[in-house]
């Protein structure tokens, strides 16, 4: 929730890493929300960690199957399945896409991140 610091944007580690893979913070907002609006039925659109390599990657899973087993490790997980946002943007997923960033907990991202960079 915003009131807990939802939607504040990285800072430290993880920001450094988006900055150096993606671009800005933006470009990989952009590639999650295009990713999500893609997808084909249900699923999800992830932020995710390679660990070997220490690298971020946005991916998409069907329907409820795991990040790991594409072996990445969750950061930011996004419910593209219509009862996530069905009541409130009826069906049209990009809009839900655009705003679920006002509420995303990045500074739990940034926990995981950190961790497992620096274990």
């Amino acid at each position: 929730p915003v009131k807990e610091g939802g939607g504040e944007p990285p800072k430290g580690a993880l920001a450094k890493a988006i900055d150096t893979q993606f671009g800005s913070l933006n470009a990989v907002i952009e590639k999650m929300n295009a990713g999500g609006a893609a997808l084909q039925g249900s699923g999800w659109v992830w932020l995710g960690l390679n660990k070997d390599l220490k690298s971020l990657m946005v991916e998409t899973t069907q329907n409820q199957d795991p990040l790991l087993t594409k072996g990445l490790l969750p950061l930011l997980g996004i419910d593209v399945w219509e009862h996530a946002y069905y009541l409130q943007y009826k069906n049209v997923r990009p809009d839900y896409l655009k705003n679920i960033w006002k509420v995303m907990n990045w500074k739990y991202a940034e926990e995981i991140f950190e961790k497992e960079i620096n274990p």
